[in-house]
């Protein structure tokens, strides 16, 4: 995951591959509720491993449940209530919240269970309904933003079951406080539909926990995203719950449901998330290329599927399976639509996207529901898409998107909101090739950590597009530490091509090989043919680790002659040149700015002088007990900068291009902040790039 304040994504050319989707979250988060409320346990298979998934596990332990995670599997042993009714979690002392304080005390002197559920709509509405009509002294909160999601239509109606909920912030919001209920099932439950599907399938999910009776739900207005509710239905039915349905306006529970657990459970993965590789796919794959998903198929209880439909009136080509789709480039541009998306809600925000690249102006409907989400996203997408440079007009319930005339390099606002940022990725794509940012990719966490991993192992750039930063510099002049932590802050990958020499030098000594000019073409073949592996901060050459053996100061002697063997060098450009992968380079050397990526955006050569590095060389070998002498140091020092820049073939010097960083006097972090505002300037965005720190 990448946990800095923002990714820049190159403009990318086109895609194919396999892609393998994580859990749907939709799915996840009621499978554990059920788990939860029914007897015996529940063995879940490929449950999303998300922040949403992980609030409600969470808050699951604090009520009493036994979690086991076995590998891919989750066990959940339930804590199922008496068939009456009655309190959850007795007994279970616990918080979840990230600031605990003393708990207070609730009716009759019972300490208040407080639960913390971050912005989960999944996990705060089913377990406000299922917690308010079994009872108890419980408070539950969220993050700000889920402070704004509005419950309030949920609440009124666990008030005409009797249920006991107070509002501790502003009426209509979390956080809340739950007490013991009154319950009268006598009469119909009346609840909205028009504002969120959560509240409804909160209710079908916590009232079979107390149907003594039969119980009637009847919906008020029309039922929005109405798939969400057959997923519920479907899953109720899973744990033997079979309600009862007149068309989407009534619903009953039958009296003496109870929940029985399954066994086992099987979470389909996320059709939301597929409909952003799905989009892929027509805007990219093309001349033989495809994009499959592969985890959901044609054939889904999830309504994003849908998507698909929406696909190939827009002029994709798809081709679906059981378990899988595969989409390819049809019609291009693509057609344009005017849709009602109240079906596809979450994946009409990928549509919004791709209207970006059609044939003319196209409208999605009926999306009222958008207001409610993690953000305002009907706001939200109008806004970013402007940035790009189309025209919106944004309605109360309707978006309308006509594409750029010319696209602009944007830096695209996230809201905190996993959605925007992975769909506005896909404008990255684009004929003006211009960059994306996209601000907090971290927020993707919510339901897909790796999706930028997996976005990138299944698009292509043309090479000069993918940027490149070179750090050169004389030995001992902090270029590695420098470049490493750059790369860090950006989300680069990073090459430390000292290390190829160091490993060259290692696997000759190995062979028995002298490093001269004798044998300077059997060790040139010997680094060809080398098969590395960088794991973090462990090397591996032939699948052993090696991370040691190379980081002595006899290893750096021993690159130091190797890299002015002509033939090795050449052995190792095209290894170093393939470190050029997406999202973009971070790499240091000697020769990485004049040789091996003359066309790098940004070139920084290190200037510190010979003495300054012995004295900070000569700290750090102290501090490790090895005994040494500045003088010997500095000697040294200078005979490798003599010998690195006289060599003939790419001498030690900086490229005409570079600027000269003199880091004798600056902390590393002076250094990093210099070089980040140094490629900020470069950028289309503007400048502003946060200095604090973040790691892939």
């Amino acid at each position: 995951m990448y946990a800095i304040p923002f990714l820049d994504i190159p403009p990318l050319d086109n895609a194919g591959g396999l892609v393998q989707l994580p859990g749907s979250k939709s799915i996840s988060n009621r499978v554990l509720l059920l788990a939860a409320l029914s007897g015996g346990t529940t063995r879940i298979l490929d449950l999303l491993d998300s922040d949403d998934t992980r609030v409600m596990l969470d808050a699951l332990r604090a009520l009493g449940c036994k979690v086991v995670h076995q590998g891919a599997a989750v066990e959940v042993t339930g804590i199922a209530p008496p068939p009456s009714g009655g309190r959850l979690g007795g007994g279970h002392a616990g918080t979840q919240h990230p600031h605990p304080s003393p708990p207070p005390v609730g009716e009759g002197g019972t300490p208040t269970k407080r639960l913390f559920l971050g912005n989960a709509g999944t996990a705060m509405r089913p377990l406000t309904a299922a917690l308010a009509v079994l009872g108890g002294d419980y408070e539950l909160s969220g993050v700000p933003r889920m402070h704004e999601r509005p419950i309030g239509d949920l609440v009124d109606a666990l008030r005409q079951l009797g249920c006991d909920i107070d509002y501790l912030g502003n009426e209509g919001f979390p956080p809340l406080r739950i007490g013991r209920p009154r319950l009268r099932l006598d009469a119909p439950i009346q609840v909205r539909g028009d504002v969120s599907s959560q509240f409804l399938t909160a209710l079908l999910m916590a009232l079979p926990l107390v149907a003594t009776r039969d119980i009637q739900i009847d919906v008020v207005g029309e039922l929005i995203s109405k798939p969400y509710i057959e997923i519920t239905l479907k899953l109720l039915q899973r744990f033997g719950i079979a309600v009862q349905r007149d068309g989407w306006q009534r619903f009953t529970i039958p009296a003496g449901s109870r929940y029985q657990s399954p066994g086992e459970v099987h979470v389909e993965a996320d059709a939301s998330s597929a409909s952003y590789f799905m989009a892929l796919g027509a805007i990219a794959a093309c001349e033989g290329r495809t994009v499959r998903v592969a985890g959901v198929g044609e054939d889904s209880i999830q309504g994003d599927i849908r998507f698909v439909d929406a696909l190939r009136a827009m002029g994709a080509k798809v081709q679906g399976g059981p378990n899988w789709v595969e989409v390819t480039r049809g019609a291009w541009p693509l057609r344009a639509i005017d849709l009602d998306c109240n079906h596809i809600p979450d994946a009409a925000m990928t549509l919004a996207v791709l209207a970006l690249y059609a044939d003319g102006p196209s409208t999605l409907r009926n999306i009222a529901s958008w207001r409610v989400k993690e953000t305002d996203r009907l706001a939200a997408m109008a806004t970013e898409l402007r940035k790009l440079g189309a025209t919106v007009q944004e309605g109360a319930d309707f978006i309308t998107i006509a594409p750029p005339r010319a696209w602009q390099a944007a830096s695209i606002h996230t809201y905190d909101d996993h959605r925007v940022a992975m769909c506005f990725a896909l404008a990255a794509f684009n004929h003006d090739g211009v960059a994306v940012r996209i601000e907090d990719p971290a927020c993707v966490a919510k339901t897909f950590p790796d999706y930028f991993e997996a976005l990138f192992t299944v698009v292509r750039a043309d090479t000069p597009h993918i940027p490149v930063i070179c750090v050169d510099g004389p030995t001992a002049s902090g270029k590695g530490t420098l470049a490493s932590l750059v790369a860090q802050r950006l989300g680069y990958h990073y090459l430390d091509s000292g290390a190829l020499y160091r490993i060259a030098a290692f696997a000759a000594r190995r062979a028995g090989l002298e490093l001269d000019v004798a044998h300077e073409h059997a060790v040139g073949r010997l680094a060809r043919a080398m098969a590395i592996r960088f794991e973090g901060t462990q090397v591996f050459l032939d699948g052993q680790d090696v991370s040691h053996a190379i980081r002595t100061e006899q290893a750096g002697m021993d690159a130091s002659r190797v890299s002015a063997l002509p033939a090795v060098r050449t052995a190792l450009v095209a290894l170093q040149q393939g470190f050029r992968r997406l999202p973009g380079l971070v790499a240091d050397g000697r020769d990485m700015g004049t040789v091996i990526f003359p066309d790098a955006p940004l070139k920084v050569y290190l200037t510190a002088s010979a003495a300054q590095r012995a004295e900070r060389r000569h700290k750090q070998l102290i501090s490790k007990g090895i005994p040494a002498t500045i003088e010997v140091l500095r000697a040294d020092l200078e005979a490798r900068d003599a010998r690195d820049s006289s060599r003939a073939v790419a001498p030690l010097k900086p490229a005409e291009d570079a600027l000269l960083l003199d880091n004798s006097s600056q902390t590393i972090e002076q250094s990093v902040v210099q070089v980040l505002q140094w490629w900020d300037e470069r950028q289309p965005f503007g400048s502003g790039r946060a200095a604090a720190g973040g790691q892939q």
